[in-house]
């Protein structure tokens, strides 16, 4: 399983461990990845996404999964969360 970021793509980064002695040697940071379950109103129903925690915070702050799905940039979700927001977005223009 990847660590990345389903809604927000976000991954790890690489970096410099740096030691009181100032050696360096490379590590990586990873994202701080989390199984969470967020229910859709439009369909009305929950799916279980594997999101970072400032992607949940970005779910919060935007007022819900539907409303986040329709500002997110495609390239950026992965295949499940785009097959969401097409069916979030068909059920719209249904509705």
């Amino acid at each position: 399983m990847s660590r990345v970021c389903e809604l927000t793509g976000k991954g790890p980064m690489s970096g410099n461990t740096v030691s009181h002695a100032n050696n360096r040697s490379r590590r990586r940071f990873l994202p701080n990845l989390n199984e969470v379950t967020l229910m859709s109103d439009v369909l009305g129903q929950s799916f279980r996404l594997r999101i970072s925690a400032a992607g949940l915070r970005s779910v919060d702050h935007r007022g819900g999964l539907d409303a986040f799905l329709a500002k997110a940039k495609d390239d950026e979700l992965s295949i499940n969360a785009l097959k969401i927001k097409k069916a979030i977005s068909k059920a719209q223009a249904a509705a």
